[in-house]
């Protein structure tokens, strides 16, 4: 099958990309989804902002503004603007949606019409997800997918040798990282002043209430700050859809605080691999409870390192092209 992927993000990346601090989640995907395709014998294009037209790992990388006679696919997806379908022909068209979207804001992002035109199916990245976008958008059918992590996180080898005093954060500051500073410093630091958390780098500097920016370099030393994590702190946020940097710390075994925003209360299963506060001061209780409770602490690792491996974007790759025809 001659599949393509649309991207019009105002990056310039392909997959050698992938382990860099360049992609952010909706690019992880389409590399993932992509190699995958290629893996299970599929002729595979990506559409997209790549500085030069290329050929990697059996995949295609074409510049989006050197499309030409709109070629014809049997499968096209779109990641995320349904207006990228004008540039091309397909029997089948699936939009990758990372957004909640009102009608109203679908209308003035001039998506409303490319949508009645192509009429795509619609994918979503969880049950947040698709009970906070309206039922006329997924008016030509949708269906549900989850998302696996990179190889490289399937691949690492974890250890018991875990900082007893380091708490992680590693997703986009967009993403409440306020809301946790301001938890830690008033809950948390007041009662843990030997604990440390360490976050995604920001200009304001914490560090009297031991919060220090960390090293925001490639995935590798990514995974070198989770593993030498005792816990993964992440509240949420309304406008996360999936949260895959949480099921990096899952498939790592770090236990994970959550205040359940958005989609995280998807991503943790409480008192399984985590929990899941109800409000701040349960968060920071919750915090307190796996840094002093090495038995607490144990029991959720050895329930996350039961579920390693399961997410696999091979996996993912064979239930996407399964839902196509549903």
């Amino acid at each position: 099958m001659k599949i393509c992927f649309l991207d019009n993000v105002n990056i310039s990346y392909t997959s050698e990309d992938m382990y860099s601090n360049k992609v952010r989640g909706a690019e992880n995907i389409l590399i993932n989804l992509s190699r995958e395709f290629c893996r299970l014998n599929h002729d595979v294009t990506i559409f997209n902002n790549c500085k030069i037209n290329n050929k990697i790992d059996n995949v295609n990388w074409i510049n989006l503004n050197s499309v030409n006679d709109k070629p014809h696919f049997d499968l096209a997806i779109s990641n995320n603007d349904i207006k990228l379908f004008d540039k091309i022909s397909a029997a089948k068209k699936i939009a990758i949606s990372h957004s909640i979207q009102s009608i109203e804001k679908f209308v003035r992002k001039g998506q409303l019409i490319s949508y009645l035109k192509h009429k795509p199916k619609i994918v979503l990245l969880g049950k947040y997800h698709k009970s906070n976008r309206n039922i006329l958008l997924r008016l030509f059918g949708s269906f549900t997918i989850s998302w696996a992590v990179d190889d490289i996180f399937l691949n690492s080898q974890i250890h018991n040798q875990v900082l007893k005093n380091q708490a992680i954060f590693t997703s986009y500051p967009d993403r409440n990282l306020n809301l946790l500073i301001n938890i830690w410093k008033n809950k948390i630091f007041a009662n843990n002043r030997n604990k440390k958390l360490l976050i995604t780098p920001i200009k304001e500097n914490y560090e009297k209430y031991n919060i220090f920016n960390r090293e925001f370099g490639n995935k590798s030393k990514l995974i070198d700050d989770i593993l030498n994590s005792r816990i993964y702190l992440i509240p949420g946020h309304k406008a996360e859809l999936y949260c895959i940097a949480a099921e990096e710390a899952r498939e790592l075994c770090i236990p994970i605080i959550t205040l359940g925003i958005g989609s995280l209360s998807e991503r943790v299963q409480h008192y399984k691999t985590g929990f899941v506060a109800k409000n701040s001061n349960e968060f920071a209780d919750y915090t307190t409870a796996l840094f002093n409770d090495h038995n607490l602490w144990f029991d959720i690792r050895k329930n996350l390192i039961k579920l390693r491996g399961l997410k696999k974007w091979k996996n993912t790759a064979i239930e996407f092209l399964n839902n196509i025809n549903d």
